[in-house]
C-alpha cells in the first residue's frame, strides 16, 4: 500500500461487533486511513451490523446456514467480499473457521485478532482456559491469516495481568480494551505500507520481524518507539510507539 491514501477495508463479524466499532470510530476520526467498504456477518441479525449502519457503511448478511457446505459458502462469501474490491479484509470476531481456499485467496491481505497470546490458546474459550492453566498474564494477537486455525504470523500483541479473583468476563474485559487498541494499530500499519507478508515472512518497517511486536498494556504503549512519522511527531495516543 502506498502512503498518502485510504485503503479499502471489508469486515467480517459473526456478533456484536466491538472491534468493529473501534475500526469505525477510528475511520471516521481520520486516525486510521482506511475506508471501511462493507461490514459482512454470517449470522443475521446481529449488533455489529447496527454499528455499520449507523456509520452510513454497507451492512451486510451471508447466513452459512443457507449453504449446503463449508466451501459452498465461501465461495459465495469471496464474490461478496470482492464485489467491494478490499485492499484488506480484517476479521472481528468472525466465528468461522475458514478453509485453505479462502485463506489463500486473500493471503498477504486478511487479518485476525484473537484473544490470547498466540500460540497461546489457540481456538474458543481462551481466558476460561488461561485462568485454568494458572496464567498470570493475558492478552490479545493480531496475526495474518493462514489455512491453520488461529496459526498464521503473529504481529503484534497486548498483554494484560490475571488478577486474583479474575472469571473469564473479567478477563475478557481487561483484554478486549487492549484489543480496542491492537486491531486500529495493526491495520495503520499495513494501509500505510509499514506492514506486509511475504513468502509467509512479517516484514515491518522494511524487515523481517523475527518477534511479535508488543503494545504496553499498562501505558498503552510501547517503548523504542519504531514510527516512521518524518516530523518526528508521534500519535497522541497510545499507537504511536511499538518495541520489539
Amino acid at each position: 500500500m502506498s502512503a498518502g491514501r485510504k485503503i479499502r477495508l471489508v469486515v467480517l463479524i459473526s456478533g456484536r461487533g466491538s472491534n468493529l466499532q473501534a475500526l469505525l470510530d477510528r475511520a471516521t476520526s481520520g486516525e486510521l486511513p482506511v475506508e471501511v467498504a462493507a461490514v459482512i456477518s454470517n449470522r443475521p441479525g446481529v449488533h455489529g451490523l447496527e454499528r455499520a449502519r449507523r456509520a452510513g457503511v454497507p451492512a451486510l448478511e451471508l447466513d452459512h446456514q443457507d449453504f449446503v457446505d463449508r466451501p459452498a459458502f465461501e465461495a459465495a462469501l469471496i464474490e461478496l467480499i470482492d464485489r467491494h474490491q478490499p485492499d484488506l479484509v480484517a476479521l472481528a470476531g468472525f466465528m468461522r473457521v475458514l478453509t485453505a481456499g479462502f485463506t489463500t485467496h486473500y493471503r498477504g491481505r486478511l487479518l485476525n485478532i484473537h484473544p490470547s497470546l498466540l500460540p497461546k490458546f489457540r481456538g474458543l474459550h481462551t481466558h476460561e482456559r488461561a485462568i485454568a492453566a494458572g496464567e498470570t498474564e493475558h492478552g490479545a494477537s493480531i496475526h495474518f491469516v493462514t489455512a491453520e486455525l488461529d496459526g498464521g504470523p503473529v504481529i503484534v500483541r497486548a498483554r494484560v495481568p490475571v488478577l486474583p479473583g479474575d472469571d473469564p468476563d473479567t478477563l475478557a474485559a481487561r483484554v478486549l480494551e487492549q484489543e480496542h487498541h491492537l486491531y486500529p494499530l495493526a491495520i495503520r500499519w499495513f494501509a500505510e505500507g509499514r506492514l506486509r507478508l511475504d513468502g509467509g515472512q512479517v516484514w515491518f518497517d522494511g524487515e523481517p520481524l523475527r518477534e511479535p511486536l508488543w503494545l504496553d498494556s499498562e501505558a498503552h504503549h510501547i517503548a523504542n518507539a519504531i514510527d516512521s512519522d518524518p516530523s518526528g511527531r508521534a500519535w497522541d495516543n497510545p499507537l504511536a510507539r511499538v518495541s520489539r
